[in-house]
């Protein structure tokens, strides 16, 4: 079954709606399914009594003139009364009882306790109805024929007590929307009533236990009444064995589905968070444990989606790559040596924008210069290890190995500075790029840690930008990084002339963006990183 169609019926059928619609249509589906199910099932239920006493059941002839009165007159007169009075009675109870969801309201703990065993109500006044009919029917026809009281009362009794079934399976199908509305608030109450175990082992007694005892009464009864036909008891058996195969199995299979929804519901759910929506839920309508199944899905839904956003935020802080590996292994302090490349951005002029600026402009200046950091850092393979005030440190190499690690930190450098000067460009920012090796791990005490790393080229980098501020370009990179990098990369870098970093005791030897190149391609820049000395 498809996931999105079986989704699209959340109360596992396309007659009860959705709990999301209007409560003047919820009331008006919910009183018309009762009220067809209830005249339904009495409806059926009088026929397979009239079919019973008078073709299957041995004894008096039924349809004899003395008889006439009471099989035309009285019985009809009853039935319609008795159905008119019980469907408006059963109707009008339940939608009182369910007066809190037609208004769109949070039930009492009373009301959805009450909305929970209601159609065992129902049911309960269904039976109340059949043994009326059964005490006046059966003395009716007793007083025009007393030999006709085992007959009726028995068909009377086998109709009532399958119809009563019938009714009850039909009630909870149509009031399973109040069944959902009541299990998704507050504390649930216990109302199995035996669960799945229980509603099984009725289906039985009813759709079949029942119906084979009545067929064993009448094979004993015909046997000490001298006066059944051989010709009628075979008609009493068949009859009875073929109502019983028929009502038994429709019992079982309507039982069957109200078992099956909820675990069907379930699979839907399963398969639509495997495909990746963590939003699936599922309506908790069943008051057995397969409703605590539907309520143990929705939980762990729950905690899928908080997993998530905890992982997404995490995430967010450290780096996806960093979160990923903690989520694998527990991290442990310590670190190891990896050739990583780093590039270091600060905005030049902060102090003065800070100043002449109100904290709400500089918050968003910096927001849509990181905005283009992180971008860039993300779709070069890099993770931004830190932000620090105006500035921040990106790594390219760790905590994931990358084949060119120098070559996309190059590359990532180029493109931010170019996208800044279009995207933001009431901020200046220096950018510098080193390589090198670094120890990269979790720097800290056992509480409280960090991943990050530390090395020469961290520190070169960081001063690389602060010589940056200097240079027209706004970019320098360690000559010794660009030789890293590939070979497709490097022909957008050209050397430059040495420096003395702050810290360091040799001169670093630089490397300028290919635009700052003037009358020299790319292939000239190439061929004169070499020359530099």
């Amino acid at each position: 079954m498809d996931p999105r169609r079986s989704a699209s019926t959340p109360l596992g059928s396309r007659l009860l709606g959705t709990p999301s619609e209007t409560p003047r249509i919820r009331r008006i589906r919910v009183q018309t399914l009762l009220t067809t199910s209830l005249v339904g099932a009495n409806l059926i239920g009088a026929a397979v009594v009239a079919i019973l006493v008078t073709y299957v059941v041995p004894g008096p002839e039924m349809l004899s003139d003395e008889f006439r009165f009471l099989n035309f007159i009285v019985v009809p007169i009853y039935l319609a009364v008795a159905l008119l009075i019980g469907t408006i009675m059963g109707t009008r109870r339940a939608l009182h009882s369910l007066e809190w969801m037609m208004q769109d309201r949070t039930p009492t703990r009373r009301e959805q306790l009450t909305a929970l065993t209601m159609p065992w109500r129902l049911t309960k006044m269904q039976i109340g109805q059949w043994t009326i009919a059964l005490v006046i029917l059966t003395a009716a026809y007793g007083l025009v024929d007393p030999e006709a009281v085992p007959k009726v009362a028995f068909t009377i009794a086998f109709g009532g007590i399958t119809i009563c079934a019938f009714s009850h399976v039909f009630s909870e199908f149509a009031l399973r929307p109040a069944a959902a509305r009541a299990l998704e608030v507050g504390t649930r109450p216990d109302v199995r009533l035996g669960g799945v175990v229980g509603r099984t082992l009725l289906a039985w007694v009813l759709g079949t236990g029942v119906p084979m005892t009545g067929l064993m009464i009448v094979a004993v009864f015909s046997y000490f009444n001298r006066a059944t036909t051989r010709e009628q008891l075979i008609v009493a058996i068949v009859g009875l064995g073929a109502i019983t195969l028929f009502f038994g199995l429709l019992l079982i299979l309507l039982s069957a589905r109200a078992t099956v929804a909820p675990i069907r519901a379930v699979k839907t759910g399963m398969s639509l968070i495997e495909e990746g929506d963590l939003d699936a839920s599922v309506v908790v309508y069943d008051g057995t444990e397969l409703g605590e199944l539907q309520s143990g899905f929705n939980r762990m839904a729950d905690g899928l989606r908080e997993r998530e956003r905890i992982r997404d935020l995490f995430g967010r802080h450290v780096g996806h790559d960093v979160a990923a590996a903690a989520l694998v292994e527990p991290p442990q302090l310590g670190g190891e040596e990896r050739e990583v490349a780093i590039f270091f951005v600060d905005l030049v002029g902060s102090t003065e924008l800070a100043a002449t600026r109100p904290p709400t402009e500089v918050v968003d200046l910096l927001n849509r210069f990181f905005e283009v950091v992180v971008d860039e850092v993300d779709r070069h393979g890099g993770f931004v290890n830190k932000f620090e005030g105006d500035a921040a440190l990106a790594i390219f190499g760790a905590p994931r190995d990358m084949d060119d690690a120098a070559g996309q930190a190059l590359a990532a450098a180029r493109t931010i500075r170019r996208r800044l000067a279009v995207e933001v460009p009431d901020c200046r920012a220096a950018i510098g790029v080193a390589a090198g090796t670094a120890v990269a791990g979790n720097v800290g005490a056992r509480e409280r840690f960090e991943y990050t790393v530390i090395g020469d080229p961290v520190n070169e980098a960081a001063r690389l930008s602060e010589v940056a501020k200097g240079d027209p370009g706004l970019l320098l990179a360690s000559l010794p990084t660009v030789e890293r990098a590939g070979t497709a990369e490097a022909e957008f870098w050209a050397a430059g002339g040495e420096v003395n970093l702050r810290g360091r005791a040799a001169p670093t030897r630089l490397a300028h963006p290919i635009d700052r190149v003037h009358q020299s391609g790319p292939r000239d820049a190439i061929s004169s990183l070499p020359s530099l000395g």
